[in-house]
């Protein structure tokens, strides 16, 4: 009875051994797959360097526009893995300076950007994907308004129209309004 009791915690014990080495197996390779850039981090990479930044901003729907030029350092970081750009320049009579993050996560397959400014203390968080045939990515989220205490949708397209020239646009949908052109960034490479 010892032999058979010893055989069968012997047999059990073996099982749960290769259950966890497979479940090891196939983590490991989930985490691979994950951190490991691809494709659309090369895309991503292309953009590096610096670029000219002509920006158009309208602060209501059918308002003048205001006008302001900044420079742009893309920079991709951890091991190619995110682009960080850096953003410098005067905004309407002030020092301006923003940072966003994009990167594509192979979990999600979406790209996931994030922007942050002096002109602020928030973040925004968009997230979306590439169309090939428009040779732009669509992300969409939203940002706080400070005026109205409220979240407001955000929808941004960045268009790649060759290797030296890209189209930013953004839209705003204001809390109970119809979603308008607030932001147009020309970008050229130096």
């Amino acid at each position: 009875m010892k032999k058979i009791t010893l055989t069968v915690c012997t047999i059990i014990l073996f099982a749960c051994i290769c259950k966890v080495n497979a479940q090891t197996e196939a983590e490991m390779k989930a985490w691979t797959e994950y951190m490991t850039p691809g494709e659309s981090h090369k895309m991503l990479a292309k953009s590096d360097g610096d670029w000219n930044a002509e920006m158009t901003m309208w602060m209501a729907p059918n308002t003048a526009p205001t006008q302001a030029t900044t420079t742009v350092n893309n920079k991709m970081v951890l091991g190619g893995r995110y682009q960080q750009s850096t953003y410098t320049g005067t905004m309407m009579g002030m020092p301006f300076e923003g940072m966003s993050t994009v990167a594509y996560d192979n979990a999600k397959k979406k790209f996931v950007s994030t922007w942050i400014d002096n002109m602020g203390t928030g973040i925004t968080v968009m997230e979306g994907t590439w169309d090939n045939t428009k040779k732009s990515i669509t992300t969409k989220g939203k940002t706080f308004d400070p005026l109205t205490h409220k979240d407001v949708m955000m929808r941004e397209v960045l268009t790649m129209i060759d290797d030296n020239t890209q189209k930013m646009e953004m839209y705003t949908t204001p809390a109970g309004g119809k979603e308008y052109k607030n932001m147009e960034i020309k970008l050229t490479r130096k």
